[in-house]
């Protein structure tokens, strides 16, 4: 299945994708991240602050993870590699951090949303589990996406700001889940050193 996680700057996304990540390397699953848009350095140190070892999961040989630069890396290419790390190495978890640096690479949309149905069709007949962030432009009110990608996802998350009792907090909830009934509750999280409470 596919999962969109979409929010603006700051909320989380890559926090809640890495935590499926992890979990699943834990679980003894093979597991595949491609970064376009943080240092790779900067994201173990940030993780690794909130209990998440992303650089051991990796040396341990369970988590294939690349820094992508979106300037030198054909639509194709990024898919060959995806393709790649499921066929050849067999992960079953795969992140996509972001849908927005990925976007760089191919500037029209229609290009885009091809490219990522194709993908996500192929990842989901060979049982992965794919998890996508989407960040949209704004903090607080009405959000923008540079893309619409929500129609493609199984499953979109979504982490946004709000302001309560004089500070600004955020609040997560499921806004699709094509199988099945999901909650509908907006519920408050906080990213801390122990990662998402």
């Amino acid at each position: 299945s596919s999962t969109l996680v979409l929010g603006p700057a700051g909320t989380g996304k890559s926090t809640f994708v890495m935590q499926y990540l992890a979990a699943a390397v834990r679980r003894g699953e093979k597991a595949a991240a491609f970064l376009f848009d943080e240092e790779l350095g900067l994201l173990f140190t940030r993780m690794k602050n909130m209990g998440i070892d992303l650089e051991a999961l990796r040396d341990a040989g369970g988590l294939h993870i690349e820094q992508l630069d979106a300037a030198e890396l054909s639509p194709g290419e990024f898919a060959h590699r995806v393709r790649d790390r499921v066929d050849r190495a067999g992960a079953k978890a795969v992140v996509i951090d972001s849908v927005n640096g990925y976007q760089a690479s191919m500037p029209d949309e229609h290009s885009l949303i091809l490219h990522m149905h194709e993908l996500l069709q192929y990842l989901n007949r060979q049982g992965v589990n794919t998890f996508l962030t989407v960040a949209q432009h704004g903090l607080v009110g009405d959000m923008k996406s540079p893309v619409d990608v929500t129609y493609l996802a199984d499953t979109v998350i979504l982490l946004r700001y709000f302001e309560a009792a004089g500070k600004v907090r955020r609040a997560v909830s499921v806004i699709k889940k094509r199988t099945g009934n999901h909650e509908a509750t907006i519920r408050e999280y906080a990213i801390s050193n122990n990662g998402l409470a």
